[in-house]
């Protein structure tokens, strides 16, 4: 059934996302991996989303917990721009505008699919602030509506020490640009 992992499929990503939460208790300081595990295993349909993230090799990592809505939040935390992720477009309307050399997906669509948000350029800020990620690649960041309807789409990446925010056209695309997720358990 599609959405939906298998038993042992469950026990194998909680077990990866264990691992990755112990080696870098920096990213999640004062959350405890019992009452994250506990989440996790109340909402089934997240472990889907989050088995995506996996697969496409986002390493996904819990970053924070929103007290207000009791959630823990998860965003891909991969050195670089995930793989599975990479040589796509900003989003549909972008896609569909291509004539020739049509890149397989787009980052909103691919988000849609995986059940995750793509990070905004204050997420992407304060993934920056866990460790240095994309220091070769990019990743498409949300784009404001009023710049999208022009065209543009915006992506950042890390470099000299410092967070980038740049744009480009939406609909194009690069072998070493993908997109970020988070995802609220």
């Amino acid at each position: 059934m599609k959405n939906k992992l298998s038993t042992d499929q469950q026990e194998e990503l909680l077990a990866v996302l264990e691992a990755r939460f112990e080696k870098n208790m920096q990213r999640h300081k004062g959350i405890e991996w019992n009452k994250v595990l506990a989440k996790l295993q109340a909402h089934p349909d997240k472990l889907w989303s989050l088995d995506e993230m996996e697969r496409t090799e986002g390493e996904p990592d819990v970053i924070g917990y929103d007290k207000k809505t009791d959630e823990y939040i998860f965003y891909d935390c991969a050195a670089e721009s995930p793989k599975g992720r990479r040589s796509i477009c900003y989003d549909h309307e972008a896609l569909e505008k291509r004539k020739e050399n049509k890149p397989a997906d787009s980052a909103i669509n691919m988000a849609d699919e995986i059940g995750i948000k793509i990070l905004n350029e204050e997420q992407y800020k304060e993934l920056q602030q866990l460790g240095k990620f994309d220091s070769k690649t990019s990743s498409w960041i949300e784009t404001p509506s009023d710049i999208r309807k022009l065209g543009g789409a915006l992506f950042s990446d890390f470099r000299y020490n410092t967070v980038f925010v740049y744009h480009n056209g939406a609909d194009s695309y690069y072998a070493a640009r993908g997109f970020r997720g988070s995802l609220r358990v």
